[in-house]
């Protein structure tokens, strides 16, 4: 059994994705439209990174839909990982098209074919956006985010800060009033303090009110 990450697996997998077909795009380009001495060694770096980019993309896949269905949510946040599944998906299904290709080129000896080295481009440019809406559905709607600090407490302009390991920190799913227009679900406070929540005012959306 896999050790236990919050919130899952997916955000580790995704970015060595990310660095490895880019790195892969990147060479390819660079092989293919300068002569210096390593080409060969470039162009070989490059082939090398996209299989193994297409190796850590199934595992990446497979976690992103188990993210999917178990990471708490609501609907302004479920449409977002939607949105980025929908980019995700096609992205993946190209870059492993383009990595089966890839081996055919390479046993021929065409490393440098240039409608291959245009499409991984354009592939490259739809996983940038695949990875852009991947953060959005985490830093702009708070999917999979267990805690939030609570920036009324701690100062670094004009005056003494407060110990970093003293700070408070703030719930993921109770943000109050600052993040009503992201569909967040409490509001409520403690009496007893005012900027600490009440303690079952905690709601956390049922993801089993989606149908995926």
């Amino acid at each position: 059994m896999l050790p236990e990450i919050i919130p899952n697996w997916h955000p580790l997998f995704v970015h060595f994705t990310i660095a490895l077909f880019s790195v892969a795009t990147m060479f390819m380009i660079l092989g293919s439209i300068v002569n210096l001495k390593y080409k060969e060694t470039i162009l070989n770096v490059a082939y090398i990174n996209l299989w193994v980019g297409c190796l850590f993309t199934i595992a990446t896949v497979l976690v992103g839909f188990y993210a999917y269905n178990t990471v708490a949510h609501d609907e302004p946040s479920h449409m977002a990982m939607t949105k980025h599944r929908n980019w995700a998906i096609p992205t993946a299904i190209s870059f492993w098209i383009l990595g089966i290709w890839s081996i055919k080129l390479f046993k021929n000896n065409d490393k440098t074919n240039k409608i291959f080295i245009t499409l991984i481009t354009m592939a490259s440019l739809a996983l940038a956006v695949t990875g852009w809406k991947g953060g959005e559905a985490v830093y702009r709607y708070g999917l999979g985010v267990m805690s939030l600090p609570n920036t009324d407490s701690h100062q670094h302009e004009g005056g003494e800060s407060e110990p970093h390991e003293d700070m408070p920190m703030k719930e993921g799913h109770d943000m109050g009033t600052k993040n009503d227009d992201l569909g967040m679900h409490n509001n409520s406070t403690n009496p007893e303090n005012p900027k600490k929540p009440a303690p079952n005012s905690m709601k956390e959306h049922d993801s089993s009110n989606h149908k995926h």
